[in-house]
Order: C-alpha cells, then structure tokens, then sequence
C-alpha cells in the first residue's frame, strides 16, 4: 500500500530525511501518464506535484483514501481548492520557499534585456563585431514597476532598489498604509505602465487577471520598454506580447510560464525570430536551492500531517 506519490521533481534528500517512514512512490513520469497515475493514486494518502500534475475532481475521485496534497512552489491554479476542501483534503504550497529565486530571475532578465549584449555569442563567433548595434541600457536610473504587491515582488523591489532603480507598484489589495509600501511610489495600473521602463507581473491568474495585460495595455506601455512574466501564463497575452515584440512597441519580453505547457509545435512557432526575448520552460522559481527549501517545506508538512 502506498502512502505517498510523487509525481514531479522533488529533491530526494528530503524524501529520504522526512518520508522514509512512509511507503513512497517517487515517479515523475507519472506527470505525463494519467492511467498510471490514477491507479497509483488508488489507495494513497498524500499527493506531491509541482505545476503540470492537474489536481481536480476527476483525479480525486481516484483517490478516495488522499488526505493531504502537497504543492512544490506557491501557485495553486493546477489544484481546485475547491474540490479539495469538499473532500477534507488539505493543501500545503511551500510559501516564501522560491521567492530569492524568482526575484533573482527577474532582475537578471531585465538586465539582459535591457543590455541586449548578451545575444552577441553566435555574431562574435562567426567573426562579426556588432558593437554599434549592441549599445544597450544600464539598469540603474531606470524605474521598475511591480504589477501586484506581494511577497516576491517585494523582494524583487528591494534587489532592484539596491541596483539604483526606482520602484513602482499596483496592487488593489495591499492597504495604502501597509509598511511595504515605504520607498516605492503606489501607482494604479495605467500610470504603472506608462511610466515604468521594466514591467514585471507577480499576480495569480484569475478571472480578473488574465489577460491583464493585452494589446490595450501595452499601448499603454512606455515606447521600448520591456515586459517580464514569471508569475502565471494567461496573466499577459501572448499574442498581444508578440506582435508588440514585432513592431518594436515593446522593447524585449520575458516570459518563463505559457498559457499552455509545454508549448505546442503552433505555438512555439509564433515565437521565432523575434528580437530581444527570454523564453524559459517555468523554471524562474527553480534553482539547485530553492529545490532544497521547497522540499524540505512540502516534505516537513505532508510528513506533519500524515502523522
């Protein structure tokens, strides 16, 4: 009988440290074989998956024994709380777990962004010297403006700061007196993007966000300026992104999550040869240590609650 199933990347020090005491199924191609899955999950008491394993009524029904679920990151858009919390099953996110990781993602990605240089290896080597036409930007001086508020993109606001960039912020649901907002300018949504010259997304994907920013709020947008997305595919418009990229209205993208991942053959190619992009495979909250402490978050709690 099965305690435990895991079913995408976790770090196994973790595993072997909290759950050792527990029957484990440790298989990450499950992620990508919903049969299997279903009859791994058939008499199972905890479920451990990061953003592609899909937790809904259908799968839960497969498990009627799943007490706890646990999440290897922060975002809970692949889990229906919902069906969840009607079943007594308990979720556990690894909050605050990858949030170094991807306020680090984005403050390398505007960087390179901005600096453009870094494109250079493949003219460099095949004997070019395009120095006029790599001239890029310096991040200090520059204004980054946060839409949404919490944890990460604080953290970002306080690395970029340090980097002697201005901060800006639009978050409806952080109260005007909250602490955080000492140093950094409050903004509504269209303000924010008119006057910022990177944009970076830290929101969920709801209703209300997705779609956020499209074509209306790009050309909203400072002229050149770049747009950063390593909260949740959906939040942008992808093809509102590309074609901004195509005429030059946006000055470079980055985006580590899709509103379908993997991308399909249709949709990575909608994304070829457009200059100045960052196209990552959701790995932004992802480091060698952030594993480690979203591991041992998840593994501490399921072990918890099991017990």
């Amino acid at each position: 009988m099965t305690d435990i199933v895991i079913t995408e990347f976790m770090d196994e020090a973790a595993i072997r440290e909290h759950l050792g005491a527990f029957e484990v199924l440790y298989d990450p191609k499950l992620v990508d074989q919903p049969q299997l899955l279903g009859s791994a999950l058939s008499d199972c008491r905890a479920l451990v998956v990061r953003n592609r394993t899909q937790v809904r009524a259908a799968l839960l029904e497969s498990a009627p024994r799943l007490r706890v679920v646990g999440r290897l990151g922060v975002g809970l858009d692949n889990i229906d709380v919902a069906a969840c919390t009607a079943r007594n099953v308990r979720v556990y996110p690894a909050t605050g777990a990858n949030d170094l990781a991807v306020a680090e993602y984005v403050i390398c990605a505007a960087m390179l962004l901005l600096r453009r240089a870094w494109f250079a290896t493949e003219a460099v080597v095949a004997g070019k010297w395009p120095r006029m036409e790599l001239i890029g930007q310096e991040l200090a001086g520059k204004r980054l403006g946060l839409v949404g508020f919490g944890a990460i993109a604080r953290l970002t606001a306080q690395k970029a700061i340090a980097l002697g960039m201005s901060v800006a912020a639009y978050d409806p649901f952080v109260e005007p007196r909250n602490a955080a907002w000492r140093g950094i300018e409050r903004l509504e949504l269209p303000q924010l993007l008119a006057m910022s010259d990177v944009v970076s997304l830290h929101t969920p994907l709801t209703q209300q966000t997705r779609h956020l920013i499209d074509a209306g709020a790009i050309e909203q947008m400072r002229p050149g300026s770049i747009l950063i997305n390593a909260a949740r595919g959906g939040v942008a418009d992808e093809a509102a992104v590309i074609e901004a990229l195509r005429s030059k209205r946006l000055g470079g993208a980055a985006l580590d999550v899709f509103e379908s991942e993997p991308l399909t053959a249709a949709a990575a190619q909608a994304w070829r040869d457009l200059p100045n992009l960052v196209l990552t495979p959701h790995i932004a909250g992802v480091t060698e240590e952030s594993n480690v402490r979203v591991s041992q978050v998840v593994a501490r709690a399921v072990k918890d609650a099991l017990s």
